[in-house]
């Protein structure tokens, strides 16, 4: 019976460790928002000055000029809460380089997040001469989840001691491990669920999971500024919404689509042009895309496509992720449909002569794997057993990394 206590221990004593698989590269600014804004650095902090911090509530991205969140809360040292917006910065020094100090938009502020200090220490006043308290974060603190790059791998050191384990006693190891990886998915998710509820909590998730590796962050931040609630409440507009949110819509001449594209094309402009002035703020730049080495039925366009339709049908989503989760959300997600992207790839592309799935298998898999079941496991229901019953259809660089530091060449890998 694996132990992901036991196993945890061993971690935190570093007889266990674990590095991460993926290059780094520092974080931008961006990435770093939409974690924040998920909550993923927590929501008590102490403040440079030393007063503990609560963000009661994270707001919403602003469409307008000035700080980065709207309609935020914070409590100071168990104070009553106060309202307004929050601003997320590189450095402490932004707010006086960016004049964030004598524009009258950033008035409201009532916290100033940061990641780097300079040399010089920077008070954070508004152009009423009120103090805003500051708050560090550290990047560290907040994992890879939107990293894609895996190096080459090469034997690690655990892959000696492992060599000489008896295959059960492997097994047992892998299998704490993967009840304690369980365990934190289930943290991450109840935290992300305190901070903006189930559904927007579910959603932003799903989105995440629609984007691959490549596009986990536009897609996180897509659903995070157009939120399901917004999609729910404009059944005639969301797929237009997201479309233009995603900039996929910044095509002027309708004359670059085919002939059976441009009907559809005009529609969801048509649709789009009357948000677009209020939405401009929030239109992601077409440079956060990563649309190389992406497979042609996995690119963007038509998961935003598979994210609107997944809005529409919001409630049999979470009628098919109960207690039969596995085979009710495959079963619903094979049955998503769409008139233009059951047969296109992108935009630009001619159609194809056989339908396609919306969804794939393999990425229901993976909804499964990280999101259906850590929730469950949050909740407090006991999903071990059939989180064991999951099938991996497709190995992946990640796991093929693993396997070599772990195992080598060893046939058990």
């Amino acid at each position: 019976m694996p132990d992901a206590n036991r196993y945890a221990q061993l971690r935190a004593r570093t007889r266990v460790r674990e590095r991460v698989l993926f290059a780094t590269k520092p974080l931008n600014e961006l990435e770093l928002q939409a974690r924040w804004f998920a909550g993923e650095f927590g929501r008590r902090f102490r403040s440079t000055v030393g007063d503990e911090i609560e963000v009661v509530q994270c707001g919403t991205w602003n469409r307008e000029a000035g700080p980065d969140f709207s309609d935020a809360a914070i409590r100071i040292n168990d104070g009553d809460p106060v309202r307004g917006s929050i601003e997320f910065d590189l450095t402490n020094r932004s707010w006086e380089t960016h004049g964030h100090g004598t524009n009258e938009a950033f008035d409201d502020t009532i916290l100033h997040v940061f990641v780097e200090v300079g040399a010089r220490t920077f008070f954070t006043q508004t152009k009423s001469n009120r103090n805003v308290p500051q708050v560090r974060v550290d990047p560290a603190a907040v994992g890879d989840a939107f990293s894609s790059v895996v190096p080459l791998a090469k034997p690690g050191r655990c892959q000696a001691p492992l060599e000489d384990q008896p295959e059960e006693r492997v097994a047992s190891i892998l299998q704490a491990a993967a009840q304690f990886r369980l365990q934190r998915k289930a943290a991450r998710l109840g935290r992300l669920v305190e901070s903006h509820g189930r559904d927007a909590a579910l959603f932003q998730e799903v989105a995440a999971a629609l984007g691959y590796k490549q596009n986990k962050l536009p897609f996180t931040l897509l659903a995070q500024r157009v939120p399901l609630e917004i999609l729910r409440n404009s059944p005639g507009e969301r797929e237009a919404l997201l479309f233009g949110t995603a900039g996929f819509l910044e095509t002027p001449d309708l004359a670059v689509y085919e002939s059976d594209t441009r009907a559809y094309v005009r529609e969801l402009w048509e649709r789009w042009w009357p948000h677009r002035d209020e939405m401009q703020r929030l239109i992601l730049p077409q440079k956060i895309w990563k649309l190389g080495g992406v497979r042609p039925l996995n690119h963007p366009q038509r998961r935003v496509a598979a994210l609107a339709v997944l809005a529409g049908n919001w409630t049999q989503f979470l009628k098919s992720s109960g207690s039969d989760a596995r085979h009710a959300l495959r079963d619903f997600y094979a049955g998503l449909s769409h008139p233009f992207w059951d047969f296109h790839y992108t935009l630009l592309s001619e159609a194809s002569a056989k339908p396609m799935a919306l969804v794939g298998a393999s990425r229901v898999a993976d909804i499964l794997a990280n999101l259906i079941f850590p929730l469950a496991a949050s909740e407090g229901r006991d999903v071990w057993g059939k989180y064991l019953q999951l099938p991996a259809p497709l190995s992946n660089r990640r796991v093929e990394t693993a396997a070599t530091r772990l195992f080598a060449r060893d046939l058990r890998r």
